[in-house]
């Protein structure tokens, strides 16, 4: 099993970097975890947040790609309606070369609608428009008209589906899904039997929002208003006005019953590994990977979560039974 970080360079006024610091220390932060041993490090993508999260993943992923040599780059996930098959295949190939073949390219349909409104692109399509971008982008990729070509034949192709029925589309066309949701499995199985895939091909990976620490509690302590901040945003970017906001006075208290929003943990490397396990037991998980830095949280914290995380975690991790 593949171990890695995930990271979508937030930068929140109150622990504002300048920025081109703040990309430049992102950057060195994923030489250390690969440095450290971790398998990979995927990004993500948004627009308009006002903490910058990061809008263009596959420019940055070049940069990553310079700055690396051996840890595979994914994105986790590109918002493929946004965006034309052809300028997708290109960028990605163009990674791909630059990264001597360790791309992994994840698409998903997105769902803020200020950003589908920027694009001129009707979010009513997003997961017509996405599988049709998914079938667009391999032929590309496959058809010798691309200069530079990818170096991986075939590149591959993810889609960050979260749901049963974005599980049997994901399934359908064949491609890996970024999602360890259970109740996807056999909804993926059945479509890969649909689209007349071998379901034992099935491949899944995705995302464990925890962070470890020696001393979690004293850990967690600082990061409550890192954390609060983060889920804030995304309410704020799915509701497309501002709600009323969690604090970290409510993260401190027991989830109420319908808390309808999920915090990042933070645990020792022990109880990780333990989560992990009971999370991806029976399911063709072949890669997780986890925060590398929440909403601008602490230097000291960042370093010590990636040395545990690949010095503790990862080797526990690789023990466990192939899926």
């Amino acid at each position: 099993m593949r171990v890695g970080v995930y990271l979508d360079l937030r930068n929140p006024d109150q622990w504002r970097r300048p920025w081109a610091e703040h990309y430049a220390q992102s950057l060195e932060w994923i030489e250390e975890a690969e440095r450290l041993g971790a398998d990979s490090v995927w990004l993500s993508e948004h627009h308009f947040f006002e903490d910058g999260y990061l809008p263009q993943p596959l420019t940055f992923a070049a940069a990553v790609a310079a700055r690396t040599h051996r840890m595979r780059i994914g994105t986790a996930i590109l918002l493929a309606p946004l965006r034309s098959a052809l300028q997708i295949a290109e960028e990605a190939a163009v990674v791909d070369c630059l990264s001597g073949g360790r791309l992994d390219l994840g698409l998903g349909a997105g769902y803020v609608a200020r950003e589908f409104d920027a694009y001129g692109v009707d979010p009513g399509r997003r997961y017509s428009r996405t599988d049709q971008r998914v079938r667009e982008i391999r032929a590309l990729l496959a058809g010798g008209q691309l200069s530079p070509p990818p170096i991986q034949t075939p590149l591959p192709l993810w889609l960050g589906y979260q749901g049963p029925q974005g599980a049997a589309r994901a399934g359908r066309l064949g491609v890996g899904l970024l999602t360890l949701n259970r109740a996807s499995l056999a909804p993926y199985q059945e479509g890969l039997r649909e689209g007349g895939y071998d379901p034992d091909t099935a491949q899944m990976a995705g995302l464990v929002s925890a962070v470890v620490s020696d001393d979690p509690e004293s850990a967690r302590e600082r990061l409550l208003p890192h954390i609060a901040h983060q889920l804030n945003t995304y309410r704020e970017a799915g509701a497309g006005r501002k709600v009323r906001p969690i604090t970290p006075e409510m993260l401190r208290q027991e989830p109420a019953a319908g808390r309808t929003f999920q915090a990042a943990e933070v645990m020792t490397p022990e109880a990780l590994v333990a989560r992990v396990a009971e999370e991806i037991k029976g399911l063709p998980a072949h890669e997780v990977y986890f925060w590398l830095s929440i909403a601008g949280m602490p230097d000291d914290l960042v370093q010590r979560h990636l040395e545990l995380l690949c010095g503790e975690v990862r080797p526990r991790l690789a023990c466990l039974p192939e899926p």
